[in-house]
């Protein structure tokens, strides 16, 4: 059994003048938060509408679960758009169950996965509700429901907490989270880079129609690190040492000092450290890891 639940092999699409794909691969592994990464007009959503089968490609394959993507795959995936489309002058009620029979469900399993959902979100008292009625974030909460109710193997969310105020947004977050306790795997595309340090496991980064990088999260964080570590300390410090080099050294007011140290060739944290000590009281000692913004901003300006 494959551990992948989609396999994007050498996609190709083209519009009129336009290469929106260039020879893209990915592999998103079953049970994982993917987050599918670029800036805008990368071919993100392209490679989105693909997967969904709502376009298709000039060239390469896609499987699902390890069979050649096909309509049968409809039903186990569920697509929250990043531009919504609820029937605005439908009910609510009316609306989630219609798109439920949609996706494969009877009225029976629809009506019971519907009951779990409304009292989950304390909702009840929008069944009947016209769609128009509601306030862009609560709208927003029941095309959620709609992506999530037929228990899909695969989700994407495309940018799924645009219109979310604080609150609302660390309901969606901590339901994504569930969602993949239970198994699903869920593809995250989205511009903001905090949201993919907390919850992304994997990502992939396409930028001009080209994949950038993939893999999980940690390792490409670690490929951006620059082995510099800040201390904390007192007393006095050398400015160079067989472990590091001294690049900036800071006065506090309390009489503590804040250094930036790079670390040399073949030295590390536990180097630094025991040279550390000969020499000062340690306070605080962290290596400074690459955030996903610096990451995402550098990997885009290597490739350009």
């Amino acid at each position: 059994m494959t551990e992948n639940i989609l396999t994007v092999d050498r996609i190709v699409k083209n519009y009129s003048n336009h290469k929106a794909l260039d020879d893209v691969s990915l592999n998103v592994p079953k049970g994982v938060i993917y987050g599918l990464l670029g800036p805008n007009g990368a071919g993100k959503t392209s490679l989105i509408r693909i997967v969904n089968q709502i376009t298709g490609p000039d060239s390469g394959q896609i499987l699902f679960d390890g069979k050649p993507l096909s309509e049968e795959h409809i039903y186990q995936i569920g697509y929250l758009p990043e531009e919504r489309g609820l029937y605005k002058k439908m009910k609510v009620g009316e609306q989630l169950l219609y798109l439920a029979r949609l996706k494969g469900l009877n009225k029976a399993e629809a009506m019971d996965k519907l009951k779990y959902w409304f009292e989950k979100f304390d909702i009840k008292t929008w069944w009947d509700k016209s769609v128009e009625d509601l306030s862009k974030g609560m709208q927003q909460k029941i095309q959620f429901v709609a992506t999530v109710l037929h228990q899909p193997k695969l989700i994407i969310l495309d940018e799924p907490f645009s219109g979310f105020d604080p609150i609302n947004a660390s309901i969606i977050k901590d339901e994504i989270l569930e969602l993949k306790e239970k198994g699903s795997t869920i593809i995250f595309s989205t511009h903001r880079m905090e949201s993919v340090e907390e919850l992304c496991d994997y990502i992939a980064l396409i930028n001009k129609s080209k994949k950038v990088l993939e893999g999980k999260k940690m390792d490409i964080k670690d490929a951006f690190k620059t082995n510099t570590f800040s201390v904390l300390y007192s007393g006095v410090l050398p400015t160079e040492t067989d472990s590091y080099h001294l690049k900036t050294n800071e006065a506090n007011l309390d009489g503590s000092n804040l250094a930036v140290l790079e670390a040399k060739a073949g030295s590390g944290g536990n180097q630094i450290i025991a040279d550390l000590i000969q020499n000062a009281e340690i306070k605080s000692f962290k290596e400074d890891i690459a955030s996903m913004n610096d990451v995402f901003i550098k990997a885009v300006q290597g490739s350009n």
